[in-house]
């Protein structure tokens, strides 16, 4: 039993340094990435369909991201979509696909999105902190329910500890990795 606590908490602390990797994937860095469209939706024959799913998207240049619709009466749509989700990129539609040009982002704008990412990272760290409060708890009553004893109580919390330090580091090492790619550019 003990030990199946210890992996839930570390499958719970993988999931948020993915969830962390998808919140960077969002991030615009001033190069295309397919990603910033994820959760942009149409109403595609009364359903609503993520662009992805209706349309092929390519990056043939580092700065320019193409989307090619499988049925090009749904490229305005796109297009409305694409300007309500307001990623401050404006498409260009030629009636046959819809170009998102990145414009390169200022340095006050590279400031405000290592900021950003500082901000997830700090985000995902409560996570994993608050997973290791959760595992803690769990083992305190373990061992108030007298299933395990105080040493062992002890060294469960130590393991605990060593998963967050280890989760942390790589929080950490993430964010310094995305702040030097934001501000390389």
């Amino acid at each position: 039993m003990p030990e199946s606590i210890l992996r839930e908490a570390e499958d719970r602390m993988k999931k948020s340094l993915e969830a962390l990797a998808s919140d960077f994937a969002r991030l615009r860095t001033g190069r295309a990435n397919p990603t910033i469209l994820n959760g942009i939706t149409i109403n595609y024959y009364g359903a609503p369909m993520p662009i992805n799913q209706i349309a092929a998207i390519s990056v043939p240049e580092a700065r320019l991201l193409v989307i090619k619709p499988y049925d090009r009466s749904v490229l305005g749509d796109i297009e409305k979509a694409i300007i309500a989700a307001d990623l401050g990129i404006q498409p260009q539609n030629d009636g046959e696909v819809i170009r998102l040009a990145f414009p390169q982002p200022t340095e006050e704008r590279r400031r405000e999105l290592a900021k950003e990412a500082a901000k997830y990272g700090e985000q995902t760290k409560v996570a994993i902190r608050n997973i290791r409060r959760d595992a803690n708890e769990r083992f305190k009553k373990l061992e108030k329910a007298k299933e395990i004893t105080e040493d062992d109580l002890r060294a469960y919390l130590d393991d605990v500890q060593k998963l967050t330090d280890k989760y942390i580091e790589k929080v950490d090492q993430a964010v310094k990795d995305k702040e030097e790619e934001i501000l390389r550019f």
